[in-house]
């Protein structure tokens, strides 16, 4: 399922979350790639235990919490914390799949990659080019959001930014698991859901939603793994 969340961050937060940026101290964006990651990134990352990265991170996750769109799509387990990246100059990432798991710098905990994010914090008209492209069952979609917008994506896709031929682009990527690991099932729970939200929205409960819901907690408690 690819999906945006609009409005992750608002005006404020992205403005602020600009002035952060443009002041940090950037460094190669290797220093997270894997083997083959590596071969296809051009990119400037924040070091993840800078102050920035910590204090936007912690923004980003609070304003997630706050999201029903974002809870009922992902049904998060772990999150990883948020990364940044930087492309300017020609800077791109080619095609690549994200690793499987990621080890939360200096702890033990470890993170399924079932979903990829993206949030984006340059506006479109800020930079030429860095689309990102992902490929789903659909074919190839891309991706260039206003800021303060993320898309979610399964990890398992292949996926692209293409080269920033001007401007600026800033952006926070990545990554959680799922209660629900299959894409397939996330995507049946997120359409009942959001079916049983809207039916709740034009009549009063009744016993047909009640019994719609509990169908929704009966699959999820038997999918989900914690």
């Amino acid at each position: 399922m690819l999906l945006k969340i609009p409005q992750v961050l608002n005006k404020e937060q992205v403005q602020q979350a600009k002035e952060l940026l443009l002041q940090a101290d950037w460094a190669d964006g290797n220093i997270t790639a894997g083997y083959q990651s590596a071969q296809a990134k051009n990119n400037l990352q924040l070091p993840e235990d800078s102050a920035e990265a910590i204090q936007l991170g912690d923004t980003i996750l609070m304003a997630l919490a706050k999201s029903n769109l974002f809870m009922s799509a992902a049904l998060p387990l772990k999150i990883f914390p948020p990364l940044f990246n930087c492309y300017q100059g020609g800077g791109n990432f080619g095609v690549h799949v994200d690793n499987a798991i990621r080890q939360v710098p200096g702890t033990p905990v470890k993170v399924r990659t079932d979903i990829s994010m993206t949030l984006f914090i340059s506006e479109p008209d800020e930079y030429e080019g860095g689309e990102l492209i992902i490929e789903d069952r659909y074919g190839a979609q891309t991706v260039k959001l206003a800021a303060g917008d993320m898309v979610i994506y399964p990890s398992t896709s292949l996926h692209r930014v293409t080269p920033v031929t001007a401007g600026r682009r800033l952006a926070s990527f990545f990554w959680l698991q799922s209660m629900v690991n299959s894409d397939e099932k996330r995507s049946l729970l997120f359409d009942m859901d959001m079916a049983i939200q809207s039916l709740r929205s034009k009549v009063n409960d009744s016993s047909e939603i009640v019994e719609l819901t509990g169908v929704y907690n009966n699959l999820l408690r038997q999918w989900a793994q914690t």
